[in-house]
């Protein structure tokens, strides 16, 4: 056991959190802290950490327990680089390195003697600590962990103060690894990172070998480095074991066996109280009666009572005008800052229905490309063209300081929708979780998740055909993201994001725009087709440094003893554990061949059979008579027009290597 959360009960302002919560975190463990936005799960975190009291309950830890804390917003100063900031937070390990250099100091003005013999014991337990601790590696982990988190080279000497707030934030989670305590609280740890960099701290995370406690919204995350699920649900504190997927599954399985228990229970009373009435004055009935009355409040005390099921409002959000077929050309761009030259030479296209994902390591200019599209930047060359009928909104987190601090949020959304009732407003509002009374609230109080619900809301209201959506889902809880995944998803404009949740691109993409080493990338196809694709030349890579002169494996030279067997070509253990080698790295990237391939036939198949369905829909008159349904119908005939040959040459492309890998 590293930490023990035993009865934990916490109010605010008269409202009850949660009550007699209980969480026992031990070591390997790696636990998601779940909940709705309000449910209290930040402050979980602060009074595990104590930096915030308990009504009732305590907090108490093995002896010598290392906490460790990444709150959602931090601030450095001082004139300290990244490296030396985090390097010099590995405060154990710098105090166990003094000790040595002061006992070296010591020894070496000491004369023999049991002095000397004292101070030579206690020189050998410091530095055995020290390289126990990894101080002799201490900065080419802290290069490490950088590296991981998304830090180009040449900002390791950059002071860090000077860095924004996401790297900072970046800065901060890294002192926190290098320190490596038994016991890791984050909170929100993916908000400032990118794809890349998420999908690295994901292995360190599942890899870690103290307890962990995280808060995230990132369903992806959760799913590929937690162990355990804490939810708070009802007030109360439900342990689940498994990532976040299998924590939703049991949650509805035990949903499931409530219903039907309450089910039965209600059927039960039912049958009781029409006996009880029916013979309630029958002097002969009495007893039964009496009998019947006791068992129904027995029943009526162990009533289950249902968890409150998340509020989902469906809506449906305005069609955005419509464009012609080319939403954006961009021919021949190149942009600069200064001596440093993010790219030069992109030609892109973007069609109407594209929803495109841009990826990449955090600096390589995804954001620059983002404002490059929506006009917030200018081409140093080449030039960006708005199709005909193309207006965009762009969506970044300097949105929310545009809010105004003492509208309501309904006279907020009043500013964007014009002719819209105040019940129109309502429930809009509802389908981004405001609720009763939060529409009313002052947007100074609102928190961070609020005014980025309410801000993507407006925006919504009456969208633009394009859309540009920097991190949309910083700050916002799960239920939060649901919601804007639905709009988005439905969504017949054209979309370009930039989102570290994995689930989103999953959800959203039908195209990626990688974009690194001064150059951008389109890939015709979904978030899988993209790592498909990475993988590929990744291996490809692989293949030819392993080919290169200086890596081959020379055949030795037979020496006289050997003469009797070089005839039968007798190979050396290195010659076939190389041969092993590749064959385990053939079959390893066949297997991912044919995984892809899976997936495009499974994605295939419906693919048909809508086209066929659409073809039969659009041979019917009466569907000219409905011009929104006809629009809607050849909108999503024209993206399966795309999609479906991309798709059959994929399979041709993937078949192919197949049959060569087998052939080999």
């Amino acid at each position: 056991m590293i930490a023990l959360a035993d009865k934990i009960t916490k109010s605010f302002g008269g409202r009850a959190l949660y009550s007699a919560a209980t969480l026992q975190l031990n070591a390997g463990e790696r636990w998601a802290l779940v909940g709705p936005n309000g449910a209290g799960k930040t402050t979980l975190l602060r009074i595990v950490m104590g930096l915030e009291p308990a009504d009732e309950g305590t907090v108490s830890f093995a002896k010598d327990t290392t906490i460790g804390y990444l709150e959602q917003e931090t601030r450095i100063e001082g004139a300290k680089t990244a490296l030396q900031e985090v390097v010099d937070s590995a405060v154990e390990v710098k105090n166990v390195e003094r000790r040595v250099r002061e006992y070296e100091h010591r020894i070496s003005h000491t004369a023999p003697g049991e002095e000397l013999d004292s101070l030579l014991e206690r020189y050998g337990h410091a530095q055995d600590r020290f390289e126990r601790l990894g101080g002799y590696e201490l900065e080419s982990r802290a290069r490490a962990i950088l590296g991981g988190l998304g830090f180009p080279i040449e900002d390791f000497d950059k002071p860090a103060a000077d860095f924004s707030g996401g790297w900072q934030m970046r800065i901060a989670l890294s002192k926190l690894l290098l320190r490596h305590p038994d016991l890791l609280l984050l909170d929100e740890p993916t908000n400032h990172l990118d794809l890349e960099s998420v999908r690295w701290f994901e292995q360190f995370v599942a890899g870690y070998d103290g307890a962990v406690l995280l808060v995230s919204h990132d369903r992806s995350f959760m799913d590929a480095c937690v162990s355990h699920v804490a939810a708070l649900e009802n007030k109360r504190l439900m342990t689940y074991v498994g990532n976040y997927s299998g924590y939703l599954k049991q949650r509805e399985d035990n949903l499931t066996q409530l219903r039907a228990k309450r089910e039965a229970q209600e059927r039960d009373i039912q049958h009781m109280e029409v006996f009880i009435e029916r013979f309630r004055y029958k002097p002969t009935k009495a007893k039964q009666v009496q009998e019947r009355v006791k068992k129904l409040e027995k029943v009526k005390e162990e009533l289950v009572v249902l968890p409150e099921q998340s509020h989902h409002v469906h809506f449906r959000f305005p069609d955005p005008p419509r464009t012609g077929d080319t939403v954006v050309d961009v021919a021949g761009v190149a942009k600069s800052f200064g001596d440093n030259c993010v790219y030069g030479d992109v030609n892109l296209t973007l069609y109407r229905g594209d929803h495109v994902a841009l990826v990449g390591p955090n600096g390589a200019g995804k954001s620059t490309l983002m404002k490059l599209i929506n006009g917030r930047l200018t081409p140093d060359s080449g030039s960006i063209t708005l199709g005909q009928n193309v207006s965009v909104s762009y969506y970044a987190q300097h949105q929310l300081e545009q809010l105004n601090p003492s509208n309501t949020v309904l006279s907020e959304m009043d500013e964007v929708a014009p002719g819209w009732t105040s019940s129109d407003e309502r429930r809009l509002l509802g389908a981004f979780l405001f609720h009763g009374d939060d529409v009313d609230k002052r947007v100074q109080v609102l928190s961070g998740g609020e005014k980025a619900r309410l801000a993507l809301a407006k925006m919504l209201v009456a969208p633009d055909p394009l859309l540009c959506l920097d991190e949309p889902t910083n700050h916002l809880d799960i239920d939060s993201v649901d919601v804007l995944e639905t709009a988005l998803v439905d969504f017949p404009g054209t979309i370009v994001l930039i989102s570290h949740d994995e689930h989103l691109v999953r959800a959203l993409a039908n195209k990626v725009v990688d974009v690194r080493d001064h150059k951008v990338t389109l890939y015709d196809g979904d978030y899988d087709y993209y790592l498909y694709k990475r993988a590929e030349l990744e291996a490809r890579a692989a293949e030819e440094s392993v080919a290169t002169p200086q890596t081959k494996i020379a055949t030795p030279v037979p020496s006289d003893d050997d003469s009797q067997t070089s005839g039968r070509n007798v190979k050396t253990r290195e010659q076939r554990r190389a041969e092993a080698d590749e064959r385990n790295r053939r079959n390893k990237a066949l297997k991912k061949t044919r995984d892809r391939l899976r997936q495009v036939e499974a994605a295939l198949e419906p693919a048909h059979r809508r086209h066929d369905e659409l073809v039969t829909m659009m041979a019917d008159e009466n569907l000219y008579n409905d011009s929104e349904k006809f629009n809607k119908c050849l909108s999503e005939y024209n993206a399966l027009e795309k999609k479906i040959p991309s798709l059959e040459q994929e399979w041709l492309e993937l078949s192919e290597k197949i049959e060569e890998g087998a052939d080999e």
